[in-house]
């Protein structure tokens, strides 16, 4: 693996005056990328990366507003507790950084795990999210105890992607499994990042290599892969707290790939508040911010205004 830059030096080399900081908020050290000038604008990514995923979308959003891309709970920087990874506690690490930095309201945008998140916020602090951006994810809720073990004939195993296919989540179930990932993926990093990203992708390249080497990096110790697991340990408690959230009261704009959960979030979120729309990107397999930045920064500042 490359040297790889720290936090700091990623920060700085954005265009929009980034720096990288620490805070100690709701028993936990969030580290958090901040920039820009505006309304407040929160960016939640997901596994396996950082908020270095957003890199490619936060110059340009950093015009319009102040961006803070945040390092969940357990994510690169920010601290890995032995507990807290069920999402309403995540989000209230995220409602309590936002009061941190003296706003009592913000914009929140999120993808994959960061989605669940920014959900979670949305429905249980809802005086604290102006509006939300869910990115090719929704929060778990009953329909997930349907995935199969076995991939179905619509599921593309092999990365052969095709337009109407779903994907396999086959590391849903590796990642329940506490102790044996730490030891199965030790050192080999790299392996299956580039493994995961080559699968979900449908332009490999628009994750290169340098950045790849973040992620790898930021997933080279036990503890990392424990704390990134873990978010998906709780899905089971996830799927009890959905049941009691209330519609959600903001507007919603849900943001699916075409070759990625469009299907999955046009067919279930409209049903979690009255003020939802989802859109298709196309040409974008998951990691929507990295595969069509263009069309992400467009898609959510006409949603934000």
């Amino acid at each position: 693996m490359a040297h790889v830059r720290t936090d700091a030096e990623l920060a700085r080399s954005l265009d929009g005056d980034f720096t990288s900081r620490h805070a100690e908020v709701n028993g936990v050290d969030l580290h958090y990328v901040i920039g820009g000038q505006g309304d407040p604008l929160v960016l939640l990514g997901g596994w396996p990366q950082t908020w270095w995923q957003f890199h490619k979308v936060m110059p340009e959003l950093a015009r319009r507003y102040r961006v803070i891309a945040v390092d969940l709970r357990g994510m690169g920087g920010s601290g890995k507790p032995h507990s807290g990874y069920d999402k309403r506690t995540m989000a209230e690490d995220i409602r309590a950084l936002l009061q941190h930095l003296g706003h009592a309201k913000a914009s929140i945008a999120g993808h994959d795990i960061g989605a669940m998140v920014a959900q979670s916020l949305a429905a249980n602090h809802p005086e604290a999210v102006d509006k939300l951006v869910l990115m090719d994810v929704h929060h778990p809720d009953q329909d997930m105890y349907g995935l199969s073990l076995l991939p179905q004939p619509d599921q593309h195993v092999d990365g052969d992607f095709r337009v109407g296919s779903r994907v396999y989540l086959w590391w849903f179930a590796l990642n329940q499994v506490r102790g044996l990932p730490e030891t199965l993926l030790a050192g080999r990093e790299r392996a299956w990042i580039d493994a995961l990203f080559d699968y979900m992708l449908l332009d490999p390249t628009s994750i290169g290599d340098h950045d790849r080497d973040v992620y790898a990096q930021a997933y080279a110790t036990p503890d990392a892969v424990r704390a990134g697991n873990a978010w998906y340990q709780e899905f089971m408690r996830d799927i009890e707290d959905e049941k009691t959230h209330g519609p959600l009261a903001m507007p919603v704009l849900g943001i699916g790939g075409d070759h990625s959960n469009y299907g999955y979030l046009a067919s279930a979120l409209p049903a979690k508040g009255p003020d939802v729309r989802v859109v298709e990107l196309a040409k974008s397999g998951h990691y929507l911010p990295e595969e069509q930045p263009e069309e992400v920064v467009r898609l959510i500042a006409e949603f934000l205004g």
